[in-house]
């Protein structure tokens, strides 16, 4: 961990962190305070290739990033310094695809600063702007050690959708999703 990182969760206040996707509904956090937030700069996007846990080595899956531009509505959860531990194991250990930032999230009580797990673009695994199709076609033929990317992506899009949390363009994959696996099915 970054000193940096490590500095903001040991000086003894709460540790907020931006939660934009699997976050939102991992069960390690469900009693952590939370209220939503408003991240400028930053879109929502499936654009990091998962080898391992939505994915294979020969069949990548994919995986939700923070992207350049545009904003994301999403959560700032309050968590304790061992929480915080957890989840920088679980997001920054492996392959290297996120940078750990400090950026202010706008929340109805004003700017809170949050760290946030924004794709790093030069790895390997940044998949970038990958078509409808293309993203579609991953998404419904992807499955790693922690489950298919097709129930990934449709439980992160449940979740935003039950928090109000509207997104287009998940909204519009979610159809080509469905427009595909409907045509495979025939």
């Amino acid at each position: 961990m970054p000193a940096e990182i490590a500095a903001f969760r040991d000086r003894g206040e709460p540790v907020w962190i931006f939660a934009y996707g699997s976050l939102l509904w991992d069960g390690e956090l469900r009693g952590a305070a939370s209220e939503p937030g408003l991240l400028r700069g930053y879109h929502r996007s499936f654009c990091l290739y998962s080898h391992d846990y939505r994915g294979t080595s020969t069949n990548p899956g994919l995986t939700l990033g923070l992207d350049r531009g545009g904003s994301c509505r999403g959560a700032v959860l309050r968590l304790s310094a061992d929480a915080l531990d957890r989840i920088w194991d679980r997001e920054m250990s492996g392959r290297l695809v996120y940078a750990a930032r400090l950026l202010r999230v706008q929340t109805a009580k004003g700017k809170q600063q949050a760290l946030t797990f924004t794709a790093l673009r030069n790895c390997s695994d940044y998949a970038g702007k990958l078509s409808l199709d293309q993203a579609a076609r991953v998404i419904l033929d992807a499955a790693g050690r922690r489950g298919t990317c097709r129930d990934y992506f449709e439980n992160t899009l449940r979740h935003l959708e039950q928090l109000g949390f509207a997104d287009r363009p998940l909204r519009r994959l979610a159809e080509r999703v469905q427009a595909l696996a409907a045509r495979d099915r025939v």
